[in-house]
């Protein structure tokens, strides 16, 4: 087996999962790996229990803005509801095991402990050929951004530690594609949380109440819905769109009752929406506003969660490996969008082409040629992008 394979199968038999993720596991292999190769580390503590990992690879000219590569350490549970993962999983999901057509399954494999070690091989080819550059490259590894990122970059790019790493351009995670076609992502959806609760008359369950909860949230739903069915109806008519270019809309929970026969007083939905960059954020909000109001008095909404649009944050590099590449909205939140907050290009792009997308999904693989590929891909990227002569704000 290829040693980068056998590194990369080490790693994702690290269980980082929430609530209570090995973090500390998997930073002490990741600088494990940084230190063998010659990487200056360095550990930021961002909060209690959540520790940034930064290895760099100095540059000769440590005055221009460097080349960040983020990944984030953590992985979405693998149970799914009340099933187990051996409900779903033909292999454990971190057991990390490869069946006889090279597919890796385990939790991550995809989203996204692949492309830290694809960084990682292709900075070890490159340092092993002898090669460096003008530019700094920096390689973050942070916490918690399936959770949302507030106690990883959130909070990590506030701080001087960041600031000091003299950023110029970030990548971080893409997606798979199914087809030869790989995913490029110049910008991301803004997503917003955001609960109605519903307040009503109360009774007895025999009785025909008027002005109930239920009745209320009946008509929330449907407006929310039947916006939903519209943008699904948009996406599907209109082949030249991406899951990025709509607005994506989920009924995520529901709460409400005490007891089968009693009416109650009030009632509640959460929902997922996933707003695009060309979506106008104060009307969306009206219109949220508009359909609490149509289903009557006592409807209120509140955000759960809410992010600012997600900016398109650069245009693509030139790829020095005649790729077949398609320019996305990323349908979904990753930590770029901290990174482009603070003011810096970020571009999502994860090399895994004839793939399904199986993040956060059951029996999650990689097959291990496009694993291996995806290295063959930075090891020619990463040296394009730190050999970027002097732009005319570096002097």
């Amino acid at each position: 087996e290829d040693s980068s394979v056998t590194l990369f199968r080490e790693y994702l038999r690290i269980d980082t999962v929430h609530p209570k993720p090995d973090y500390d596991a998997a930073v002490r292999f990741l600088e494990r790996v940084g230190t063998d190769m010659g990487l200056a580390c360095q550990k930021v503590e961002v909060c209690q229990g959540r520790v940034v990992l930064i290895l760099t690879w100095q540059g000769t000219n440590p005055r221009l803005r460097s080349v960040l590569l983020n990944s984030h350490t953590d992985v979405v549970p693998c149970r799914n509801g009340r099933c187990s993962p051996q409900e779903h999983w033909t292999y454990p999901p971190f057991e990390a095991v490869k069946d006889a057509q090279g597919n890796i399954y385990a939790r991550g494999a995809q989203d996204m402990k692949c492309v830290s070690i694809q960084y990682l091989e292709a900075i070890r080819r490159l340092k092993a050929e002898g090669k460096c550059f003008s530019r700094t490259i920096h390689l973050t590894f942070v916490p918690d951004e399936e959770v949302g990122g507030h106690k990883g970059m959130e909070m990590f790019v506030q701080r001087p530690e960041f600031r000091a790493l003299n950023v110029g351009f970030a990548l971080d995670e893409g997606l798979a594609s199914p087809s030869d076609t790989f995913s490029v992502f110049y910008g991301e959806k803004s997503p917003w949380w955001i609960k109605v609760k519903c307040v009503g008359s109360p009774g007895h369950g025999s009785r025909f109440i008027s002005n109930t909860a239920a009745e209320k949230m009946h008509k929330v739903i449907g407006s929310f819905l039947a916006f939903r069915e519209s943008e699904k109806q948009r996406l599907k008519s209109d082949s030249s769109l991406t899951l990025g270019d709509v607005t994506s809309l989920n009924l995520t929970m529901l709460e409400g009752g005490v007891s089968f026969n009693v009416v109650p007083s009030e009632m509640a939905a959460g929902f997922d929406v996933r707003i695009p960059p060309t979506v106008d954020l104060k009307a969306f909000e009206e219109q949220v506003a508009a359909w609490c109001r149509d289903a009557g008095d006592g409807v209120t909404y509140e955000f759960q969660q809410v992010r600012g649009l997600g900016h398109p944050g650069a245009s693509c590099p030139s790829l020095p490996c005649h790729l077949q590449l398609k320019l996305e909205i990323f349908p979904a939140a990753t930590d770029s969008r901290y990174i482009r907050a603070a003011g810096h290009p970020a571009i999502g792009f994860s090399p895994m082409n004839r793939t399904p997308v199986l993040l956060h999904d059951h029996n999650e693989f990689l097959n291990e040629q496009v694993f291996l590929r995806g290295i063959d891909i930075y090891a020619r990227l990463l040296p394009a992008l730190a050999s970027v002569p002097p732009l005319p704000a570096e002097g």
